[in-house]
């Protein structure tokens, strides 16, 4: 839905994210908007609370709250009455219709084909196969995700799953898409056997199954396929770019392959451990093909990553630039490669290039969760706040069920000022969290990333809970400790937050520009021991 339509006397521009009557012209946030276009394309019908929190937020987990507020702005925005409404009526018990006539928009949009791909299942003889099976998911996932034609639940969501025994249908639902894959992997010695089967979440028929029974060298192939069948059973249209894109693959070298994907699994864990195991295995995978431009993308990655969160040594930020520029040289329409470059030169705070390799990244791949994010990281450093807000909000459209964007989302706009739009995040926050820690009940970073709602929220028995778990669970974690110091000194528990904040910094973090523009300091940042430590780094990072 692009340009406008009218509900009643109001005009209503989603792209602007706004509602207008003659002179009068009222924001309105992007969700909320979105439950306001999906009623509109179903006039004077009545909509379950299933439905609408299905079509406006398809990859998460959504309580009905989420939707109870965003029905209370639109019906703040418009002025509307719940209990004598001329714009949107509640059914008891059923949902919610718009009463108000709808002109020059008035027809529901085709829903676009939607798909999660569960990780799949280790069915070889030693039960050692686990990373080589979640990368088979993995790579299906990062192939079928830079469709756009195609709306594809985010990894995180789709192997919460993993090891669940929960009837596929129930799964489609709760990620809010129509249809799942799912499938198994059997590796033996040079044999390798791959089934594959896409299931229709609303009556539980396959739409699409296979197996291949292969040689190891066909993992390639076997990929491929089974992407094609995906896009030609759900009829998803395909740009020529997309077409030239869709199967190709990185590297000829299984053995290369192979050390990736051990690469990916060990990565995507966060912890300083696994990051250096990561790069271990992407450094292999380079070993083995020296033109695998992704294994360098990698390498670029875990470089910055280290040096961000870990270990300020001068020599990882240097890494990661060679490495990001090896993956450039090698396949310069590699989205992930402008996205690592972009990542390892912001760290050198050369941010107009870095703002370039960002915008680059998303043009090849429009839904590179990590170009939105990074790109308003590298904002919120220079204080273009404003900027970062709207990266962050793209971040989060791309990829709904991440905590960390709505976190620096909300952050940034209770820097800028605007407390509903803070708020709203912050309470988006929550709701993630909890349905997140009902899978994942010891996930530090969930656990903080929460508390740091809460305290913004008021509820501050529950935040130090939180925090207090996380902590437990991962006290070198520089990247948690620094967040448990930003909320005691927003809640004015200044010592706490300096004895924190040091601690954070002595365990690595040493990212000078974004402490300087984190406004959770403003309370401590004239504190001698505050300015002693930012001082420090400042030396240690030149």
């Amino acid at each position: 839905m692009t340009g406008g339509f009218r509900v009643g006397n109001w005009l209503v521009e989603p792209d602007l994210n706004r509602i207008s009557m003659g002179d009068r012209t009222i924001p309105v946030e992007p969700k909320v908007i979105e439950v306001l276009v999906y009623l509109a394309g179903h006039p004077g019908e009545v909509l379950s609370r299933e439905k609408i929190i299905q079509a406006v937020w398809p990859d998460t987990f959504v309580s009905d709250e989420a939707l109870n507020y965003s029905i209370s702005e639109l019906r703040k925005a418009f002025g509307d009455d719940a209990r004598n409404p001329n714009i949107i009526q509640t059914i008891s018990r059923r949902g919610y219709r718009l009463i108000a006539p709808v002109t020059g928009w008035a027809s529901a949009p085709k829903p676009q084909p939607s798909i999660a791909v569960l990780a799949f299942s280790d069915m070889s003889p030693e039960k050692d196969q686990e990373y080589f099976c979640d990368g088979i998911a993995d790579q299906v996932i990062i192939e079928l995700t830079r469709l756009n034609g195609l709306r594809v639940a985010a990894r995180t969501s789709s192997f919460s799953f993993k090891g669940k025994s929960e009837d596929i249908r129930a799964i489609g639902r709760k990620l809010g898409v129509a249809t799942v894959l799912e499938g198994s992997v059997r590796k033996a010695e040079s044999r390798l056997r791959i089934s594959a089967q896409l299931i229709n979440v609303e009556d539980g028929y396959h739409v699409w199954s296979d197996r291949y029974d292969r040689e190891i060298e066909d993992v390639f192939a076997i990929q491929d396929e089974i992407s094609h069948k995906i896009v030609q059973a759900l009829q998803v249209e395909l740009s020529d770019s997309e077409r030239r894109r869709l199967g190709k693959a990185a590297t000829d070298s299984i053995e290369a392959y192979d050390y990736y994907l051990r690469g990916r699994q060990f990565f995507y864990r966060s912890k300083r451990k696994s990051i250096e195991c990561a790069l271990e295995m992407f450094a292999r995978a380079t070993a083995k093909d020296p033109r695998y431009a992704l294994a360098y993308a990698g390498m670029a990655d875990c470089y910055s990553y280290l040096f961000m969160y870990f270990d300020s040594d001068r020599v990882n930020l240097e890494q990661a630039r060679e490495k990001s520029r090896v993956a450039l040289d090698l396949d310069p329409e590699l989205a992930e490669a402008h996205s690592a470059r972009g990542l390892a030169i912001s760290l050198s705070r050369e941010y107009a290039e870095a703002e370039s390799e960002f915008q680059a990244a998303i043009r090849l791949n429009p839904r590179q969760f990590e170009a939105f994010y990074f790109y308003g990281r590298t904002c919120f450093v220079q204080g273009k706040l404003e900027e970062a807000a709207g990266l962050f909000e793209e971040a989060e459209k791309v990829k709904p069920e991440d905590l960390q964007a709505t976190s620096l989302l909300s952050f940034t706009c209770r820097s800028l000022g605007q407390t509903e739009r803070a708020l709203a995040a912050y309470r988006r926050q929550v709701a993630n969290v909890e349905r997140y820690l009902d899978l994942n009940p010891d996930d530090s970073r969930a656990l903080y990333l929460g508390a740091t709602a809460l305290s913004e929220l008021g509820e501050r028995e529950k935040c130090f809970q939180w925090a207090a778990k996380a902590y437990a669970l991962d006290p070198e974690d520089p990247y948690i400790v620094y967040g448990i110091a930003c909320f005691h000194s927003r809640l004015g528990k200044l010592e706490e937050a300096l004895d924190y904040f040091e601690q954070a910094i002595r365990a690595g973090f040493a990212q000078k520009e974004w402490i300087q523009n984190d406004s959770d300091f403003n309370p401590i940042r004239n504190h001698p021991r505050f300015q002693a430590v930012l001082a420090q780094i400042g030396k240690d990072s030149q």
